[in-house]
């Protein structure tokens, strides 16, 4: 949220913290043997700083660069592991447009259920090794 306020040091700051909870939360999935999911909803701190089409920033009146506080549109990664995670786990490559909305079934199917029929399709098949 932090990317939407146009202040780059601030969400540089954010983003270590971030990435410092992250860290904590996949050093006890390892110590308890689980099994993680890490993603977001939308892209924004990744590049706060409008462009051209060639890529370029573009400059203000004064000759500053132009911020971006809008969502991006370079795609969400999705990271799932742990040591609890059947070896057998691999993203399924037969989804059209995967987002957000598949995130509901494939943790339904990581907890070893299957996802009611209404929710959007796994990001994940599971295969015998």
């Amino acid at each position: 949220m932090v990317g939407h306020t146009g202040d780059i040091e601030a969400t540089v700051v954010a983003c270590k913290a971030a990435d410092e909870a992250v860290k904590i939360i996949l050093d006890a999935v390892e110590q308890v043997g689980g099994i993680y999911l890490v993603t977001a909803d939308h892209g924004n701190a990744e590049d706060m700083v409008k462009r051209n089409k060639s890529g370029k920033p573009l400059l203000d009146k004064s000759g500053g660069i132009q911020i971006l506080t809008s969502h991006t549109l370079q795609p969400v990664p999705v990271a799932i592991g742990g040591p609890g995670l059947h070896p057998g786990v691999k993203f399924r490559t037969d989804i059209q447009t995967p987002g957000l909305a598949n995130v509901a079934a494939t943790v339904t199917n990581l907890h070893g259920f299957e996802a009611p029929a209404d929710y959007e399709p796994t990001l994940i098949e599971v295969t015998d090794n």
